[in-house]
């Protein structure tokens, strides 16, 4: 949620800090905001809504400064509203400040800086910031040590924002400006990601790769209460205490273009068109030689043998995808496998120890309820692995290990690449661990990744050819209300699916087990409703059948996922639209039959004009609880 850019160099600030945040809009949104040091001043332009917005003032046109910061807020502490747009700025206008996180003890702090003197414009656990930052560095200048010391200004600014951070309980990722030192900038960053971008003679800040990926492939990436001073030629990093200390740099290798539109309408529909070079790259970092390899993971047969259950913990889609694996784990590795949503975790005293492994799902490696929950099974003593799509995020940073999809950058808010990349890992990670365990025949590893590397082939297949779909979401558009069934692990697509027509299209959406239908939720089947059914496992094809023909009688209007091999032992002439797919193994079949059901919310969204990719009340990053 929000976003935040930095630049500070030779060049005029206000483009490339509005070209950042046009790379963040993804993030979700409701204002945007840019500060630039202008003429030993700190200007502010800020409103309400888009991005365009403020490309349009006449007053950014004219900014000449070359040192800046910028944000998109996403309204948590008062409504959407110009006054409560970032950056924010102190009551005498001498330090502005742009802030990722939420600030839990405001309030107090608030009431203590009020009592000082200082006075409050917005609604926002933000402006408490720069307030405490002119306080501290005020109360600094007034010391005796700081008044012999000519060359200290530099480091009272950076020493201000530390002991001003000191302050805060919460999450922060900021970036603060200074009007007494005008070719300084200063970061910070605690549970909320924030990486500075390297370059010559200049330097760029943002919460996320994407935004000055096309400035530089050389970052920093913060860890929790590490500080950074930043001119236009050098960056220096203090810890927690401050003391000075030298970092590493990080490479990127992702392509710049990988984030643009690339010729798509919407980057969601370029994202579901990746998805087959996605999957081929998350699987060829893992195959070799008809066997899976996770060198960086040191799991020996004893260490397997000895566990008890595996956690998978997640949120919203990272989560689907966990549920579209559990069964495929606990067939290979014979281990228990249980999947919790992360929000609710950690409030219930999991039973989690050391003979536990506890497996976090995060497209964005910054989910503020995931890492939470990562942090109490490592007091816990169970081992953590993270598995997630950005080198270098917070969680992985968290965990004990960590393995990477390699779907690239996701701009759309919906998920669709990086949850089919998930499930592609984690079911090699299953096959990892039967190996390990010996629990898997060799010919019987052989046939399963014979089968995976069809997969992209499969899915461009369905890509192909989007007419029929096209024209279902017609058929579908203007409804209220629609219902997904499956059984098995066709369920766990059901849920992935209603999911992705709640997030795009605001049509209300539920999914059911076709099995649960008897037990209340067939009082809700009335005529001309539409029910989506997913049909692959072989073994659950006819019951689910049974569930569908009961609905048919009640007027549903019903529209079936299957393969080929399923459609030709089914008189499929009872479904009012039959989407087929290619036949693939059963605990690959999700990977497959989610594709279409992607592009059916897409285009149900279309159809009424949506905005695909920022989807309302919805940012990609769920960086706070």
């Amino acid at each position: 949620m929000c976003g935040i850019v930095g630049y500070i160099g030779k060049q005029k600030a206000a483009p490339i800090l509005l070209a950042g945040l046009a790379k963040l809009e993804y993030r979700g949104y409701d204002s945007a905001g840019i500060a630039v040091m202008e003429n030993g001043k700190i200007e502010v332009q800020k409103d309400k809504g888009r991005v365009c917005n403020l490309c349009e003032k006449k007053e950014i046109e004219n900014l000449q400064g070359s040192i800046g910061i910028a944000h998109t807020r996403w309204a948590t502490h008062g409504e959407p509203s110009k006054i409560n747009s970032h950056p924010h700025t102190d009551s005498n206008e001498e330090f502005a400040v742009v802030h990722n996180g939420i600030i839990e003890n405001y309030v107090e702090l608030r009431k203590e800086l009020e009592k000082k003197g200082y006075s409050f414009k917005s609604d926002t656990d933000t402006e408490v910031i720069p307030n405490l930052i002119h306080y501290f560095y005020n109360k600094e200048k007034t010391s005796q040590e700081d008044v012999n010391d000519e060359n200290n200004n530099e480091l009272k600014f950076v020493k201000a924002v530390k002991q001003a951070t000191d302050k805060l309980i919460g999450s922060f990722a900021i970036e603060v400006l200074s009007k007494e030192n005008p070719d300084i900038m200063v970061v910070v960053r605690k549970d909320s990601p924030l990486v500075i971008g390297k370059g010559y003679n200049e330097n760029y800040i943002a919460s996320d790769i994407p935004a000055i990926l096309s400035y530089t492939k050389d970052f920093y990436l913060l860890e929790n209460l590490e500080f950074a001073m930043l001119t236009r030629d050098n960056i220096r990093f203090f810890d927690k205490d401050l003391k000075e200390f030298n970092k590493k740099s990080d490479t990127i290798t992702w392509n710049a273009m990988a984030a643009d539109k690339n010729g798509y309408e919407d980057y969601m529909l370029k994202e579901i068109y990746e998805q087959p070079t996605a999957i081929r790259e998350t699987i060829g970092t893992r195959v070799n030689e008809g066997i899976c390899k996770f060198d960086e993971l040191d799991f020996s047969k004893e260490y397997l043998q000895s566990l008890t259950q595996i956690y998978i913990v997640a949120c919203g889609t990272a989560m689907h995808a966990g549920l579209a694996v559990k069964s495929t784990i606990e067939r290979l590795s014979k281990i228990h496998t249980e999947v919790d949503i992360a929000s609710e975790f950690r409030y219930r005293d999991p039973l989690v120890d050391e003979k536990t492994l506890c497996i976090f799902i995060t497209q964005s490696g910054e989910t503020a309820d995931t890492i939470a929950a990562l942090k109490l099974c490592k007091e816990k003593g169970a081992k953590t692995l993270a598995v997630t799509n950005v080198i270098g995020s917070s969680i992985t940073r968290e965990a004990d290990y960590s393995i990477y999809t390699h779907a690239g950058p996701e701009i759309a808010v919906a998920s669709t690449k990086a949850y089919t990349s998930q499930i592609t890992l984690l079911v090699l990670l299953a096959m990892y661990f039967a190996q390990i365990l010996e629990n898997i025949e060799k010919h019987e590893l052989e046939n399963i990744i014979k089968e995976m590397l069809v997969l992209p082939n499969k899915i461009e297949d369905i890509l192909k050819s989007t007419e029929q779909i096209q024209e279902i979401a017609k058929q579908m558009y203007k409804e209220k209300d629609v219902f997904y069934l499956g059984r098995g692990i066709d369920y766990t697509t059901a849920t992935e699916a209603s999911l992705k027509v709640k997030e795009i299209s605001y049509i209300h959406s539920e999914s059911y087990a076709a099995g649960e239908l008897k037990h209340g939720t067939i009082a809700l089947i009335e005529k001309g409703i539409n029910v989506i059914g997913i049909m692959t496992d072989p073994n659950l094809v006819k019951k689910t059948v049974s569930n569908i023909e009961e609905i048919i009688t009640r007027g549903a209007v019903t529209t079936v996922v299957i393969n080929e091999k399923i459609a030709q032992t089914l008189d499929t002439r009872i479904f009012t639209n039959v989407i087929r797919v290619p036949e693939t193994e059963t605990w690959l079949s999700p990977i497959v039959t989610i594709v279409p059901l992607q592009l059916l919310a897409y285009y149900i969204s279309k159809e009424k004009g949506l905005d695909v990719d920022k989807p309302r009340n919805l940012a990609k990053s769920v960086t706070v609880e």
